[in-house]
């Protein structure tokens, strides 16, 4: 037999090319640090992948294809999977007919997100089953696996990657030979598929049943396994920290779990009691020590120093000595900021110098909370500046409460601002409000995505395009302004003041394309009025923002 090729790729690329390989239909999610390169590396491989306005629709376009048979592949961040939980938990009850394989790529330590949650607590209350990597090699194989545990249960199975993971390159040996397509096809089955409570009550027991299944299935699953080593030291661990173990305490003898929810208990306790000092490793929550000493069995869990921010070979090293004094503080970084020549810059000068008080939002325009400028007073979550913003408006006195601002991008507006621009139509404060959406054409902080305002797909080809503005209009909006901000004039300020001074709702869309991709923009244009059928309209062949349309 034909050795396969040996490839170094990171646990993304890993996820992607595992996803191919396997037969997977469709891939969709939402870009966002560590998991947007998995969608990215997907398509680059030829499986169909695309982006959704955001993570609770790709979730539920997911669930579709893997109710009709399909293999289907959901991505996102750890903080997407709060958007996503709402069909996902329901999906757990309904079951899918094909594999729906959902990734939420953790943060620990926010190299890049609003907090550090822990994930594998939604395995437990979605009631799914987990698998966890702990590199590229596994990333690859865990996917087979998590299709085939999928398949045979009829259930989600929540793959829970972390940045480390995901961003870091290991060999990889694929499979020789890739699967088809399976053909899909939808069955009928109301009982299963519309949850109301007659049909729901049923399913929650039936989701019981697969889950004891699962963890007894679990007790000899090949995903987990011993690393034999001496017997004075026992430690179970999974993910990353595996790898961290391995060099921190080679002489251990190790429980490295891969199969993560439900747990193989008895596979834990026979562990326990095969070594003299049982202790649990993992990163963030305590998931693994509070389940197993749930259960009566004895080990040793991390001091709560080590709950804050990612493991490491000299942190768990310490956790072994059960050292807790203060750790090395890390050498400082520079800090991020807006580029130099980024119009935001021009708005946030204009915010500060007004003295607003700005409800701010997900993207490369939070920076604007950092020197020079510190105009952004609060950024909770994606689409969170408008409620917030209009929550500040309902309460304040009437003098701060018309210095209120609400600030989102094009993509975090599309993702989930526009029900907020819904509340604010609906329940207007008597101040008014005013909300500026700074359109730079792009999903820029996570790599310079697609989204549907962009009218082009994942690979930039061109598609339905969504215009922020007769969004608005449509809402009965009256005050709906587009202005390009630009150095050298006022225009944008004396906008702004206006607006603030009307006490009337009003959005500004402040549109200019990323300096960081402008020139692609413009091959991307030309590329679209190449376009076989494509209008060569001038007015089509125009980059959002730009002075004159781009002739073709």
């Amino acid at each position: 037999m034909k050795e396969s090729k040996r490839l170094l790729l990171s646990g993304d690329e890993a996820i992607a090319l595992a996803a191919r390989d396997a037969g997977v239909a469709l891939g969709a999610g939402y870009p966002g640090t560590p998991s947007t390169e998995i969608l990215e590396a997907f398509a680059g491989y030829g499986g169909r992948a695309q982006w959704s306005p955001n993570e609770k629709v790709a979730m539920e376009v997911t669930i579709g294809a893997a109710f009709a048979g399909a293999r289907a592949l959901c991505t996102m961040k750890h903080v997407g999977l709060n958007v996503a939980s709402d069909p996902l938990f329901t999906a757990a009850y309904t079951g899918v007919s094909g594999a729906l394989i959902v990734v939420s790529a953790d943060d620990p330590g926010m190299a890049s997100s609003q907090n550090e949650q822990d994930n594998r607590r939604y395995a437990v209350a979605a009631g799914i089953p987990m698998l966890e990597p702990s590199d590229s090699q596994e990333a690859y194989d865990f996917m087979f696996a998590a299709i085939e545990i999928s398949e045979r249960w009829k259930i989600p199975v929540l793959f829970r990657v972390t940045t480390r993971v995901c961003h870091s390159y290991t060999v990889v040996q694929p499979h020789e030979t890739a699967e088809p397509l399976r053909a899909a096809s939808f069955e009928r089955d109301i009982r299963g598929r519309v949850m109301i409570p007659p049909h729901a009550r049923p399913a929650h027991r039936r989701l019981r049943q697969k889950l004891a299944a699962m963890q007894e299935w679990n007790e000899s699953c090949r995903l987990n396994h011993i690393v034999e080593g001496s017997n004075s030291l026992g430690i179970i661990t999974s993910g990353i920290s595996f790898m961290h173990v391995r060099e921190a305490a080679p002489d251990a003898r190790v429980l490295k779990l891969g199969f993560t929810h439900p747990l193989p208990m008895n596979r834990i306790a026979q562990f326990a009691k095969s070594v003299g000092r049982c202790q649990v490793i993992e990163e963030g929550d305590p998931y693994l020590a509070d389940a197993i000493r749930a259960a009566g069995i004895p080990v040793e869990g991390k001091p709560e120093i080590y709950r804050f921010g990612e493991l490491d070979v000299p942190r768990v090293r310490r956790i072994l000595s059960n050292d807790i004094s203060p750790e090395p503080a890390k050498p400082p970084g520079k800090p991020p900021q807006l580029c130099d020549a980024c119009y935001y810059r021009i708005v946030f000068e204009s915010l500060r110098k007004r003295d607003c008080i700005v409800a701010g939002d997900i993207g490369c325009y939070t920076l604007g909370v950092l020197q020079p400028f510190e105009a952004m007073d609060t950024c909770v979550c994606m689409g969170a500046s408008l409620g917030v913003g209009l929550g500040l408006r309902h309460v304040l006195p009437p003098d701060q409460a018309r210095r209120v601002v609400s600030v989102i991008g094009d993509s975090t507006f599309l993702h989930t601002g526009i029900n907020g621009l819904v509340e604010m139509v609906y329940n207007p404060p008597q101040t008014g409000h005013v909300l500026i959406i700074l359109d730079n054409s792009t999903t820029a902080m996570t790599g310079h995505q697609e989204h549907p305002g962009t009218g082009r797909t994942l690979l930039h080809e061109p598609a339905g395009k969504v215009v922020i503005e007769d969004v608005a209009r449509s809402l009965g909006i009256r005050r709906v302004h587009v202005i390009e901000p630009r150095s050298g004039t006022d225009d944008f300020d004396r906008l702004l003041a206006e607006c603030l001074d009307s006490s009337e709702l009003a959005v500004i869309i402040a549109r200019r394309p990323c300096i960081l991709i402008a020139k692609q923009l413009k091959q991307y244009e030309d590329q679209r009025c190449e376009c076989p059928g494509a209008s060569q309209a001038a007015g089509d062949c125009a980059i959002p923002g730009s002075p004159a349309p781009l002739s073709p």
